[in-house]
């Protein structure tokens, strides 16, 4: 007879047959519950494998591909991480189970206002919130040991290359809106970022706001 899994059988079949191996982020994703960072529209679906809708024409990531993402970041507990795209907030709780520390920024009010409500019930280490341009990070709070960002973009911002510490990753989806790879880099003492290609995937892009404020 096949040995009980010890994780929830969404976290059995979507995650780790799938290659999520990082004890640590299958435990938090198996802890903080998604359908608190859905809209009640969406909640039936809250552990399917699938993005949903968030409003503002934005969507919560799939979670493998949330958990592929936290687990290319290797967090120890030690960190300080940044999150671009706070989005629903629910990779910014899952991250402060994660990191010692979490900043994260995000364009439309109107999202963050609701993240920040659902971080509040959801989190343990701070959880910072700004409402700004993603592709200039939070220069007021770097360096950071893992930036993630949840929008693709083109190339890496300049902004966020800067903010990587030395040793740290960066995790980012790069391409075309209908082409994309979800990257890591590691940031060299030399200054240089080393790449690995981990996923094929399809985000929004990473936009800019008319306006901004903390």
């Amino acid at each position: 007879m096949p040995k009980p899994s010890r994780w929830p059988l969404w976290i059995e079949d979507q995650l780790v047959r799938r290659g999520i191996s990082d004890e640590r982020v299958l435990s938090v994703m198996s802890t903080v519950p998604r359908d608190a960072f859905v809209p009640p529209q969406e909640q039936g679906l809250a552990e399917a494998d699938c993005p949903l809708p968030i409003g503002c024409g934005q969507t919560i990531s799939q979670p493998y591909i949330v958990a592929l993402s936290l687990q290319a970041l290797e967090l120890k507990g030690t960190e300080r991480v940044l999150d671009v795209g706070t989005g629903s907030g629910y990779q910014a709780a899952l991250l402060s189970y994660l990191a010692a520390e979490v900043y994260t920024v995000e364009i439309y009010e109107e999202l963050l206002d609701r993240a920040r409500t659902a971080i509040n019930m959801h989190h343990q280490a701070p959880v910072h919130c700004l409402h700004g341009d993603g592709r200039l990070g939070w220069p007021d709070a770097a360096p950071f040991d893992g930036i993630v960002v949840a929008a693709w973009s083109k190339d890496v911002p300049k902004a966020l290359a800067d903010q990587l510490a030395s040793g740290g990753r960066l995790v980012i989806p790069l391409g075309y809106e209908y082409r994309q790879v979800l990257a890591r880099f590691r940031k060299l003492p030399s200054g240089t970022l080393e790449r690995d290609d981990l996923e094929s995937v399809r985000f929004v892009p990473l936009v800019r706001p008319q306006r901004v404020r903390r």
